[in-house]
């Protein structure tokens, strides 16, 4: 199960996937059209900008942007950054690697072999992954943050705005 605070990193990275690459969004404008609390964002973004996906500008047209291609953005690399292991046990972990405390062999150990199947299954799906996937279908892109697909692409809710995605 992933975290809230990877949802509302999934979210905000999906607001700044939106708009034309290398436009910078403020923490408001991330907070509005991802719905996350502004109080966590602050701290979510921070981490992001750290971890290499995101940058940041000063001044009256400052924000973030995302500093790589969505297309460059794995879902699985993401869901490790910012939760950490992934692994439903500790012995499946490749990063986080610990021996089961209850486990007397590894080798034989029927749970260890059934979900080794099921996560390593989960791995190739969320690694195949990118966030440019999650921002293919505009209609899915556009109920995560608020935004109408019409007939010109990605527009915000009530508004007369150009189109922010999908031209």
């Amino acid at each position: 199960m992933i975290t809230q605070k990877t949802k509302y990193a999934l979210k905000s990275l999906m607001a700044l996937g939106a708009v034309e690459h290398g436009t910078a969004l403020t923490i408001e404008e991330v907070a509005q059209r991802s719905g996350a609390p502004k109080r966590f964002l602050e701290h979510i973004l921070l981490d992001l900008r750290k971890s290499g996906y995101l940058g940041a500008k000063r001044g009256r047209s400052g924000g973030y942007f995302l500093i790589r291609e969505p297309s460059k953005i794995s879902l699985g690399e993401l869901l490790q950054q910012i939760d950490g292991p992934i692994a439903p046990l500790p012995c499946l972990s490749r990063r986080a690697y610990r021996r089961c405390e209850d486990c007397t062999d590894e080798q034989s150990c029927q749970l260890r072999r059934v979900f080794g199947e099921i996560f390593y299954s989960y791995l190739l799906l969320i690694e195949s992954l990118t966030l440019q996937d999650l921002l293919k279908d505009p209609v899915i892109i556009g109920k995560s943050l608020g935004i109408e697909a019409g007939p010109d692409g990605l527009q915000e809710s009530g508004s007369s705005q150009q189109p922010v995605a999908g031209e």
